[in-house]
């Protein structure tokens, strides 16, 4: 066996067994200089971070004046997590069985620790067995990484989609801007091209929003659209002003707010400002998009009163 390689396999196994090594003193046992035992402690902190299971990495500790090997910072998900997750999957109701199953035996599976795996499965294994998937049946977690990929390479696409109150299926030259999820759905956000022959030219200032489910049929195109980086569209930012997922032009609302939970009208409106509080309850303001709000709204009874509406 090469000397090198031999030098290393004994530095690596002592590390491994706890021992805090010096540079100085290893140079001295293997008669080589403290250059070459310098890059023996790089060649093993290089190979630990490259071992994709490894939870080891090298480290030189200052107070003992040497090199030892110690536990990555776990980056697995922990009990507790992983159960958070899957409890959020489930109470999504987002995806039919076939879909939703492989996800979570996959989940617990890749991130619970073995010993751990039955108490963590137990826990979620009511709601897994009680588990109600949507009413439209179809599985599409395939079709979301196309329109996914689409959005990321800002690729035209050709649709047809089923309106809600339309039995014909409407075609659409679109184009694909994000991907949301809400209230048991996953959308597709999109502007609608003037016309074949000016894609790029959207049809109105605001996205379209497009129930996944209800995209019977779709053409992911070879041409691309241009999306100016100062109009770049932003989910994070639309989301916050959009609500139930009714497509619109931005508008402003203020209303008077005389419930009990003012933290949960602030979750419901992520740009929602506090104007006034007193003994009459909360005045709020708030930016959003489309007619989505009025049904909250109107669904509030009398602890809401609308001030104005400013569209």
């Amino acid at each position: 066996m090469d000397k090198k390689v031999e030098r290393i396999i004994n530095i690596y196994n002592r590390l491994e067994n706890g021992d805090v090594l010096n540079k100085a003193k290893e140079a001295s046992r293997f008669g080589v200089n403290e250059k070459s035992i310098q890059r023996d402690f790089e060649d093993i902190r290089t190979y630990c971070a490259e071992q994709q299971y490894s939870n080891k990495e090298l480290i030189y500790d200052r107070s003992k004046k040497g090199y030892k090997l110690v536990d990555k910072e776990k980056k697995n998900l922990t009990n507790s997590e992983i159960l958070t997750v899957c409890k959020i999957l489930l109470e999504s109701r987002s995806l039919v069985k076939e879909e939703m199953y492989p996800i979570i035996d996959k989940l617990l599976q890749c991130c619970v620790p073995y010993n751990n795996y039955k108490k963590v499965s137990d826990l979620i294994s009511n709601e897994k067995f009680h588990y109600l998937e949507p009413h439209h049946g179809k599985r599409f977690v395939d079709i979301m990484w196309d329109i996914g990929s689409a959005v990321n390479e800002h690729r035209l696409m050709r649709i047809r989609y089923q309106k809600l109150k339309e039995p014909d299926k409407v075609m659409r030259l679109i184009q694909p801007v994000g991907i949301m999820f809400s209230e048991y759905y996953f959308y597709m956000c999109a502007y609608i091209s003037v016309s074949e022959e000016t894609p790029d030219v959207p049809k109105r200032p605001f996205p379209t929003i497009y129930r996944m489910d209800r995209i019977a049929e779709y053409e992911i195109l070879k041409d691309h659209f241009t999306i100016p980086y100062a109009d770049r569209f932003e989910e994070g930012e639309f989301r916050k002003r959009i609500q139930f997922m009714f497509g619109g032009e931005l508008r402003t609302i203020k209303f008077l707010y005389k419930g009990l939970s003012i933290e949960a009208v602030l979750d419901r409106f992520p740009t929602a400002e506090i104007l006034k509080h007193d003994e009459n309850g909360w005045l709020i303001r708030a930016e959003v998009y489309g007619d989505g709000v009025d049904i909250w709204l109107c669904g509030q009874g009398d602890i809401v009163e609308i001030v104005n509406d400013d569209k």
